[in-house]
């Protein structure tokens, strides 16, 4: 498997693939009204060309076989929301952390997880957060093997319903186990 960061010419398979993946997690979990309308404003392919092209983003894609089999969309920003304090001075996010499931157990989320670290260490981030929802026991229990814990929850919106997450954070000098 190749670990690559995502350049303009993406935005389409992106796009695709990000889709795909949010659809398949979560089409049994939220209303179809609510899934269609996030689907369409967060992963048209104007949206991912917007986000590759933004400075404070980057995209990493994980491809095998000469297939897009996942990716991870990290934003240069903070603070960390739902907590009470600042963690970190230069925190990156994990805005999305998703693999296709034919990938599931085979280590290509460890090596996507490494290669974020690396990017967060290159950058002069000293700290890594993301949102996991609560709901979601296989994303909470890698998140916790690498090395993720709790400091608070915030909401996610999608359509007209509200989902509550948990926010973890990880420090980059932080070594796998």
């Amino acid at each position: 498997m190749l670990i690559r960061r995502a350049l303009p010419a993406d935005a389409d398979a992106l796009a695709t693939l990000a889709e795909r993946l949010w659809r398949s997690t979560y089409a049994d979990l939220i209303p179809a009204p609510d899934l269609e309308a996030h689907l369409a404003e967060a992963f048209g392919p104007p949206q991912q060309a917007a986000e590759l092209a933004h400075a404070d983003c980057r995209t990493l894609l994980l491809e095998g076989g000469g297939n897009l089999l996942g990716y991870a969309l990290l934003h240069a920003h903070g603070p960390v929301p739902g907590t009470s304090t600042t963690l970190f001075s230069k925190p990156l996010e994990i805005a999305r952390f998703y693999l296709d499931p034919t990938v599931h157990g085979t280590g290509a989320a460890r090596e996507l997880m490494e290669a974020i670290f690396a990017e967060a260490a290159t950058a002069g981030h000293d700290g890594v957060w993301l949102q996991v929802w609560e709901h979601n026991p296989r994303a909470r229990r890698f998140y916790t093997k690498v090395g993720f814990t709790p400091v608070g929850t915030t909401v996610f919106q999608v359509g007209t319903r509200e989902y509550h997450d948990l926010v973890l954070v990880c420090g980059v000098e932080i070594p796998f186990v």
